[in-house]
């Protein structure tokens, strides 16, 4: 791999945890530069280190804080729990004026994980965008993704929905989606994440009641 920088450098908020450390891990494979963001900047190096022994030194993926991460990034991803969602977007704000973020959270209330409850606002990604103003665009991806297999080099058997204020940033979330390996699809504007972001709860009820562990969806009747 050349020390020659990629256009984008991707930084993945909450990148410690399953999901956002898959995705880092394909992007990575793929030869973007990823930043890995947390509330503690231990916490991410640690991530960092840990994906680069995975793809033996051949990555660019560094850890820091979260907002550093958005300041040194072109594209944010968004994968903290709900918990912290609302606390993690206020604190990296103004970083993110000018730039695309792509939310991948889901608003899962436990214990009733398997239930739709969603916010006020109509969804997490509708929620982003309230909080962020009109100098973020916003899109929702990859909420229906299980991170079963994101950190090994498996085929994943399920498509990504990509919604967003814009045509233009769902065509740059689609780009990071077959980055990743992935299929996406241009679900429509950022009030449809609604729809997709209540899925992940329908999956988690099948996975419980069949026993599987990664239930995904797939769009039949169309070509890409």
């Amino acid at each position: 791999m050349t020390d020659t920088p990629l256009l984008l450098t991707i930084a993945v908020l909450g990148g410690t945890g399953k999901e956002g450390k898959g995705l880092a891990y394909r992007w990575a494979k793929a030869g973007y530069h990823v930043r890995i963001g947390s509330r503690e900047a231990a916490k991410a190096e640690a991530t960092a280190t840990e994906l680069m022994g995975l793809l033996e030194g051949e990555a660019f993926v560094n850890g820091m804080t979260n907002l550093e991460a958005a300041r040194q990034a072109d594209i944010v991803v968004l994968t903290v729990p709900y918990a912290a969602h609302k606390s993690t977007l206020e604190s990296v704000k103004d970083a993110l004026k000018g730039k695309i973020l792509i939310d991948v959270t889901v608003p899962l209330v436990p214990p009733k994980v398997a239930t739709v409850q969603m916010p006020a606002a109509g969804s997490a990604a509708q929620e982003a965008k309230e909080i962020l103003g009109a100098d973020t665009q916003v899109c929702a991806a990859f909420q229906n993704i299980s991170h079963e297999h994101l950190l090994d080099d498996s085929d994943v058997e399920c498509d990504v929905l990509v919604t967003g204020t814009s045509k233009e940033a769902r065509a740059e979330a689609i780009k990071l989606v077959e980055a990743a390996g992935l299929a996406g699809w241009d679900a429509g504007p950022l009030e449809n994440s609604v729809v997709v972001e209540g899925l992940t709860s329908v999956l988690i009820g099948i996975n419980k009641k069949y026993g599987s562990t990664h239930a995904g969806i797939k769009i039949t009747g169309a070509e890409k």
